[in-house]
């Protein structure tokens, strides 16, 4: 198992980035939680890994702090919940939100997140509810970085047209993440900045 990863950030477009570690790019799904926290391009960043292996595939997922891989790992033990719907879950809501939706009983609050429908809101709040006080006790630790390096030459991209892909990525339709980003985009705004006011935006 991948425990953690440092490198220099070569290139982020949610929900994949990939690090370059010592000449080697390594890509790397993680939640929106911890892209709203990513340096700029070519500075060195550390996260916290879970390795996923597939018949077809070896997928490395990266998590600013340790509380955010904590609760990955406990949401795909439950049932009907696989990686790509924890990193839904995770970009949707913060983990005190997704608390407090546990704890309160709020299915209302789930169901608005891709993905999630009735049956599944209710499993995830009668099976992670004997779970919440482990991760409580979870210490939101980060890992630290520092700016090393210039950044790659790398084409910038639409950051409206990058927060719809993102979007599209974890689980929403493309006419849905077209009129949630259209709603919020404006100038000087980057890609993250977009998410973020979106997915605020599709949870209230």
């Amino acid at each position: 198992m991948i425990g953690f990863i440092r490198g220099k950030l070569f290139s982020k477009a949610p929900p994949q980035l990939v690090l370059d570690v010592q000449g080697v790019g390594y890509e790397i799904e993680a939640p929106m939680t911890t892209f709203y926290q990513l340096p700029e391009i070519g500075t060195e960043v550390s996260l916290f890994t879970h390795l996923v292996v597939r018949e077809d595939a070896h997928i490395l997922f990266g998590f600013a702090a340790e509380n955010e891989r904590v609760m990955f790992r406990t949401l795909i033990k439950v049932n009907g919940v696989g990686p790509k719907l924890a990193l839904t879950i995770l970009s949707g809501q913060s983990a005190d939100e997704f608390q407090r939706c546990i704890q309160d009983n709020d299915t209302q609050a789930l169901v608005r997140l891709p993905g999630i429908g009735k049956k599944t809101a209710e499993r995830l709040i009668i099976e992670m509810r004997d779970r919440l006080p482990a991760l409580t006790e979870t210490e939101s630790s980060a890992m630290p970085t520092s700016a090393q390096g210039q950044a790659p030459s790398v084409k910038k991209a639409n950051p409206s047209q990058e927060a719809i892909s993102a979007l599209c990525a974890l689980g929403y339709k493309p006419q849905d993440a077209t009129k949630m980003v259209r709603s919020v985009a404006a100038e000087d705004q980057t890609c993250e900045d977009i998410i973020r006011l979106a997915l605020q935006g599709a949870v209230r």
